[in-house]
């Protein structure tokens, strides 16, 4: 069985298991335990027969709400199998699958508490300026992860990626010049160009044009739909010749600005369920997943 006091002891360890330092865990931990008891006393009230006081009955492999929150944070940063994480906990597969589906959701709800959860909608100029209260300049990009071959053709066409030659799923992400994600579009098919996903979810059109907004060449034509807009894109080199020597120092000069995208989708990846092949095939833990992970992203730069 795993010594949590010791482990909480060891920053680097905490880090290397959690993506949190004991500091950031213990300061979570709090809101996390409202959360968890306000769910139990949900459960309690909707199943309450009138002969077991709440919390009466058999501990489980988790018997404290520290060890909940390492479990939960363990299975996003490590993403183990379940035969894995039970064998690690000491319980069953399926009762791990269980606790993971479970705490995923309170883990969510206290970091949404924390208020470091980014915004999923961009519809209107006034959404934008929540998520960007002070910013002068956005990065935006796609975050693609791999996923494994769905069975259903339907979905094998949909997520298959042709500049991955693989399956995948992919976001859209917005960031700000501290790293802070404060954008994450829903979780789409790897077939869809980064381009439509943004007109589709976060259309230029709901941002101040004032705003310079910093892409990459997967957003190429952005100049011409949207014009008035303030935009940082690299040039792309013609096929019959090469970039002038001006364009490609330009081009190294706005590639090492938008690396902050990079730097932020970086710090996003440290969770390995964020970059491993994802197996998960409960409908719509893809998306919960990536914005748990931004989350935690988030909390982490909170705490700096």
């Amino acid at each position: 069985m795993i010594n949590l006091s010791r482990i909480l002891k060891n920053k680097r360890l905490m880090l290397a298991l959690t993506g949190l330092n004991p500091e950031e865990f213990m300061e979570l931990l709090p809101v996390f335990t409202v959360s968890w008891q306000k769910k139990r006393r949900e459960q309690y009230n909707l199943n309450a027969t009138g002969k077991r006081a709440m919390g009466g009955g058999r501990k489980g492999f988790l018997p404290t709400v520290e060890a909940k929150l390492f479990f939960i944070l363990f299975y996003y940063k490590c993403y183990p199998t379940f035969d894995l994480a039970g064998f690690i906990f000491g319980c069953d597969r399926s009762k791990a699958c269980l606790r993971q589906q479970e705490l995923s959701r309170i883990l969510e709800s206290s970091l949404g508490k924390k208020l470091v959860m980014p915004k999923r909608q961009m519809r209107t100029i006034e959404e934008f300026l929540q998520a960007f209260p002070e910013a002068k300049d956005i990065f935006i990009d796609g975050a693609e992860r791999p996923i494994q071959r769905p069975k259903d053709k339907a979905k094998q066409k949909n997520n298959y990626s042709g500049k991955k030659k693989r399956h995948s799923v992919k976001n859209i992400v917005i960031t700000d010049k501290n790293k802070r994600i404060g954008f994450l579009g829903q979780t789409i098919g790897g077939k869809e160009h980064d381009f439509t996903i943004l007109k589709e979810q976060a259309s230029p059109d709901n941002m101040p044009p004032g705003i310079r907004k910093h892409l990459d060449l997967g957003f190429k034509g952005i100049n011409q739909q949207f014009p008035g807009h303030k935009l940082s894109m690299p040039k792309r080199k013609p096929r019959t010749k090469d970039l002038s020597k001006f364009a490609v120092k330009q081009n190294k000069k706005k590639s090492a600005v938008r690396v902050l995208v990079e730097n932020a989708l970086a710090g996003v990846k440290r969770l390995r369920i964020s970059t491993d092949v994802f197996r998960n095939r409960k409908e719509g833990f893809d998306d919960q997943a990536m914005l748990v992970s931004c989350g935690l992203w988030n909390y982490h730069l909170s705490m700096k």
